[in-house]
């Protein structure tokens, strides 16, 4: 259990230092497509980590229905924030790839 409490840590803060700079090449993007892009990737980062901390709040500690309720809520704008960065992320790779 150990190791996937480490394992969870591990991708929460690689998904956190993605999300941030992707958020960053975002802000200075000069093209709205790259801009756009970036902003997917972004929200894609974001949502793989509020899943993996939905996770650490349902399988690491006690299930208490307050741990399960946040886990719930977590795991649900992770899920919105994954789904939208993907949609974005097609949408502004089929404007890059149009002249």
């Amino acid at each position: 259990m150990e190791v996937l409490q480490w394992i969870l840590f591990a991708g929460i803060i690689l998904t956190s230092v993605l999300s941030v700079i992707n958020s960053f090449k975002s802000r200075r993007a000069k093209s709205v497509a790259e801009r756009g892009l970036h902003g997917a990737r972004t929200n894609i980062y974001m949502g793989i980590m509020l899943m993996l901390i939905a996770l650490i709040q349902m399988l690491m500690y006690s299930g208490s229905t307050l741990r399960v309720i946040v886990g719930a809520v977590f795991l649900v704008m992770g899920l919105f924030n994954l789904f939208a960065g993907l949609r974005n992320r097609s949408a502004y790779q089929a404007m890059n790839r149009t002249p």
